[in-house]
């Protein structure tokens, strides 16, 4: 049984930083995707970022307020781990951060990163809250 725990939330001031980690354990996967979406009170699921383990191969989320220029996703294949480096924190960015693994990905990192749909695995979820 796949399990995903997130650690690292806690609560930030706007302009500071925080690193997010989700840890993967009970399953060998050669090829799968890791995404960290995001959930505000009263707000849909989004999608923030996704990174492709196999390949290396990331994605972010485009919008307005695009979180690419402030977020970085990464892996640590010796710990089995997917990080979230958070910086130039903003009030909107306060959240219940989740982390996913998606199983539904090409050989050549392409797919789906952005929807939750093709996310079997969820974590609990870390609560971020920015203070402006």
């Amino acid at each position: 049984q796949v399990q995903l725990v997130e650690s690292g939330g806690g609560p930030v001031q706007a302009g500071g930083s925080l690193r997010l980690s989700c840890a993967a354990s009970g399953g060998t996967f050669s090829m799968y995707v890791m995404g960290w979406f995001r959930q505000a009170p009263g707000k849909e699921r989004e999608f923030v970022a996704g990174i492709c383990w196999g390949g290396g191969s990331t994605s972010y989320a485009s919008s307005a307020d695009s979180v690419k220029d402030r977020f970085t996703i990464s892996r640590d294949s010796t710990k089995n781990t997917v990080n979230l480096q958070m910086n130039t924190l903003k009030s909107e960015d306060t959240a219940n951060y989740y982390c996913a693994l998606s199983l539904r990905v090409r050989p050549d990192c392409s797919g789906n990163y952005k929807d939750t749909e093709p996310y079997a695995y969820w974590g609990q979820g870390t609560q971020v809250t920015v203070s402006s």
